[in-house]
């Protein structure tokens, strides 16, 4: 199942996607939640309510995909957790062979630096060394800790897609990476969140594909994870309790090179295409 937020004229709603069609469950029900956070909050992970929602639909309660305002998959994430150099390839790339990885690298992401599917990401005026980053993301669906490798994927809603964007000169200036990950509007989480048991288990032996522009810039295979996410979220709950709506960014593979210096950014506008469906996402200068 493909859950999808999106704008209306009445505000946010909650939509299965089936084919080219969204189920929109406000239609269904005005008093559902319009959050997939507010599901796996509510039910402690189950989506068994909102499926019977959705098989409930009439007609009228169809829209098109084509045209729909996205969301993010969680309209308000509350920790965004992300693992670095996660891929072996892309280990030898950042340290030029010269590192073993025995834990996880941990940071975080702010919601302001993440945007929906579809949306410009923003080039800022600091800094032309904006970078993409490919990444499945773990949507968090019961609250979890103190987890290990053998029940830790039993705290997954699903599964979705983002671009870990970021701006590289930033995130070397100290040991540090926040700041160069978490610049306004630089990163995207969507289109939507494929449930869990859609998908093999932790969601290994996925294809991941980054294209910019048409060109193919990342592409690689999420059973090549140093830590694969079992293993990853055994250990953040050593330390976090994980929530439901949380999601966990899993780590990107090996890069080409950088986005400004692969599609000639000036300060007009250019086009990253989405990396896993091929629909232009604009990228421009923030001249604000």
């Amino acid at each position: 199942m493909k859950v999808v937020g999106f704008n209306t004229k009445e505000g946010l709603h909650l939509g299965v996607v089936e084919g080219q069609e969204v189920i929109d469950l406000q239609a269904v029900d005005a008093s559902a939640p319009n959050d997939l956070g507010e599901w796996l909050r509510r039910d402690n992970g189950d989506l068994t309510s909102l499926k019977a929602l959705a098989q409930r639909a009439r007609f009228n309660a169809r829209r098109p995909l084509g045209g729909l305002d996205y969301t993010l998959p969680v309209a308000r994430p509350g920790k965004i957790i992300c693992l670095g150099v996660n891929y072996r390839e892309h280990l030898q790339e950042a340290f030029h062979g010269d590192r073993v990885e025995t834990s996880p690298t941990i940071f975080m992401r702010c919601p302001s630096s993440l945007l929906s599917h579809g949306r410009p990401i923003i080039l800022p005026k600091v800094s032309a060394t904006l970078d993409y980053e490919a990444e499945m993301v773990v949507v968090v669906g019961k609250r979890a800790k103190h987890l290990d490798v053998s029940n830790a994927l039993s705290c997954i809603a699903g599964y979705s897609c983002a671009n870990d964007g970021s701006i590289r000169e930033f995130q070397v200036k100290t040991t540090q990476w926040d700041m160069g990950k978490n610049f306004d509007a630089t990163g995207a989480f969507g289109p939507w969140m494929v449930t869990a048991d859609d998908l093999p288990p932790g969601g290994k032996g996925l294809k991941i594909e980054c294209r910019l522009n048409g060109m193919v810039m990342q592409s690689d295979n999420t059973a090549n994870m140093i830590f694969p996410v079992a293993e990853s979220i055994a250990y953040v709950t050593q330390g976090m309790t994980l929530e439901p709506g949380d999601i966990i960014m899993t780590g990107t593979p090996l890069r080409c090179r950088p986005c400004a210096q692969a599609s000639g950014l000036d300060e007009g506008r250019r086009h990253m295409r989405d990396r896993d469906r091929g629909n232009r996402r604009p990228l421009k200068c923030d001249r604000r």
